[in-house]
């Protein structure tokens, strides 16, 4: 890195995060560019150096005390020295900044709070929300960027949508107990290479003012799809797909990648996924430690000896090591099950989510070691697979609050043929999925207030051009539809394309920009969700059809494929702004 970057030249050792300054003018932290590490001076902040010191007393009137930055770290009377390259020129710049207050006369005690800017927002809600995502976002720090891309692991799994969507977006996060990794050999099967231990299949809603993410328990036996895997070589390896198994044999398991396990939770949910993040063990740990640990709750005493986890009953603040236990454990709560586990993992990640949103920026270096931490932990898909669009899409997410946001589980029964597994409660799913991909917020009272887009233009029916597939409807649907558009809605354009290449949970209707009157017409005859209408990219030609793929939710043509507003019964949800729930 140039002398410009660094603060100065030929020094290798200096902690980036030392590079940062507080300006109070914008209340934002900002990079040195001068060549002595200190920030520009300029006459306007002779007034707000002096605050700093008042704002800053502890019984005397000598600011002697070290940079936001180095405070930051940990301890506030010794870091500088202790810190290779942090010493003479940290405390020249803290000596220097002393001079400065004192010479600005009284300066007012009241102490301004740093509001923070746009992008600190969006950076702690996309960790949060995810839990292990994080990108750093302050004031032009491109070598930093650079530094978090070499930490990204990437896998294509043949999509690539755009980091920023502007309808819903889902985000499938998966947490494999793959043993690889430093500290990580102990654990379970040595040489496993992995599962999908942990899904949430993460809902942030159109208007970005709400998000359910619905945990899919892991022996929850389901179908996986036939999937295409990227082999090192470059060629496509296409997986046969299996019935019947446990959902977490969707990843590692025959070779299957990450994009098995996304191509499963479509099948399973009628939700089309935009990008998928997957950590490891390490991700829990090294995050958890990053944040100075997280605060979890135990209603009774826990001592499991599989997963180590022994606490008293109360509130602990637990990192490393033992907050991997706690999301681990399941043999020292409720029946000992993956169910009372996912709550377990529900509760840390909504007090992580708490802790992000509340501290975990307050500093530069704190923001450092999160994203340091965060990125290393990740593998993500193409579309989201660099520091910028991580940070696009977190910005993109950032609306949503910490009382918006649901966490719950997929509803199950017990398999009668395997009581080690379960399966599908189908009665309280269906509602569900259908649910969220209606875009309606989980909770009560928790529904979103965005604002309301004008109505769509409309074509005539005689503009209205689509093919109709069946794709889960009942045998004879595709004809059926056609018949009722051209007889009932004068659409003689629509045409009957057979089946679909496969099943559908949700009817779908997918058209292109300049196609969309046309699709407001046949939404409001068909009586589609808006959750049902994907818009591509690119516009279509003028005789190039919409395409409309019945699904499983379709009954009759011009029956509404309604959604329910309210949470089903039997489905287990908690609140991540809820810090009553407690492990029992």
């Amino acid at each position: 890195m140039d002398a410009q970057g660094r603060g100065r030249a030929g020094d290798n050792n200096v902690d980036p995060a030392d590079q940062w300054v507080f300006d109070p003018n914008t209340g934002n932290y900002e990079l040195r560019l001068d060549h002595a590490g200190q920030a520009p001076a300029r006459p306007a902040d002779r007034k707000t150096a002096g605050s700093r010191r008042a704002a800053g007393k502890r019984g005397d009137d000598t600011d002697t005390r070290p940079l936001p930055t180095q405070r930051a770290r940990g301890d506030e009377s010794a870091d500088a020295d202790e810190r290779p390259g942090g010493g003479r020129a940290s405390r020249r710049a803290a000596g220097s900044r002393a001079v400065t207050a004192a010479a600005a006369g009284p300066a007012s005690r009241r102490k301004r709070k740093p509001k923070k800017s746009g992008k600190q927002k969006a950076l702690y809600w996309t960790a949060g929300v995810v839990g292990f995502v994080l990108v750093a976002g302050c004031g032009g720090a491109f070598y930093l960027y650079q530094q978090l891309n070499g930490n990204i692991s990437k896998v294509d799994v043949g999509v690539e949508n755009d980091a920023v969507s502007d309808g819903p977006v889902n985000v499938l996060i998966i947490g494999t107990d793959a043993r690889s990794g430093k500290g990580n050999s102990g654990y379970g099967d040595a040489g496993s290479v992995g599962h999908a231990d942990t899904t949430i299949l993460m809902h942030i809603s159109k208007d970005r003012t709400n998000a359910t993410a619905l945990s899919i328990p892991r022996d929850m036996i389901t179908d996986i799809p036939s999937c295409p895997t990227k082999q090192k070589d470059g060629s496509t390896k296409n997986i046969p797909g299996e019935r019947g198994v446990r959902f977490n044999t969707s990843l590692g398991q025959e070779g299957r990648d990450p994009g098995c396990t996304w191509r499963t939770v479509e099948k399973l949910t009628g939700l089309k996924i935009n990008h998928f993040m997957m950590a490891d063990f390490n991700a829990v740990k090294s995050l958890s430690t990053a944040v100075d640990g997280v605060e979890v709750c135990a209603g009774k005493d826990l001592n499991d000896p599989k997963s180590h986890l022994k606490l008293k009953a109360g509130r602990h603040v637990v990192k490393g090591e033992q907050a991997l236990a706690f999301v681990r454990t399941r043999h020292a709560i409720g029946f000992g099950s993956d169910l009372d586990r996912i709550k377990m993992q529900q509760q840390f990640l909504s007090s992580l989510i708490r802790k992000l949103k509340s501290s975990a920026f307050s500093s530069p270096a704190k923001l450092y070691d999160v994203s340091q931490a965060a990125t290393k932990a990740l593998t993500v898909d193409t579309g989201i697979g660099s520091a910028n669009k991580l940070l696009d899409f977190g910005t993109d997410l950032k609306k949503v609050d910490i009382d918006k946001v649901t966490f719950a589980t997929v509803p199950v029964l017990d398999n009668p043929d395997d009581p080690a597994t379960v399966i599908l409660n189908k009665t309280a799913a269906d509602p569900l999925f259908a649910m969220v991909r209606a875009d309606h917020a989980l909770a009560k009272g928790k529904k979103g207030k965005g604002k309301k887009s004008a109505p769509a233009k409309k074509a005539p029916p005689e503009q209205v051009r689509v093919d109709v597939t069946n794709g889960g409807g009942p045998i004879g649907s595709a004809q059926e539809t056609v018949d009722w558009l051209q007889n009932n809605k004068a659409a003689k354009l629509s045409t009957n394309a057979g089946n679909a290449p496969s099943k559908l949970a949700a009817t779908r209707l997918e058209y292109a920009p300049n196609q969309a009157d046309q699709a407001a017409t046949l939404a409001d005859w068909m009586g589609l969700p808006k959750s049902a209408l994907k818009k591509s990219s690119q516009n279509a030609g003028d005789r190039v059809p919409m395409k409309l793929t019945l699904g499983k939710d379709f009954k009759a043509p011009g029956s509404p494929i309604e959604a329910p507003t309210e949470t089903p019964d039997g489905v287990q949800n908690v609140n991540a702004d809820d810090k009553n729930v407690c492990a029992k």
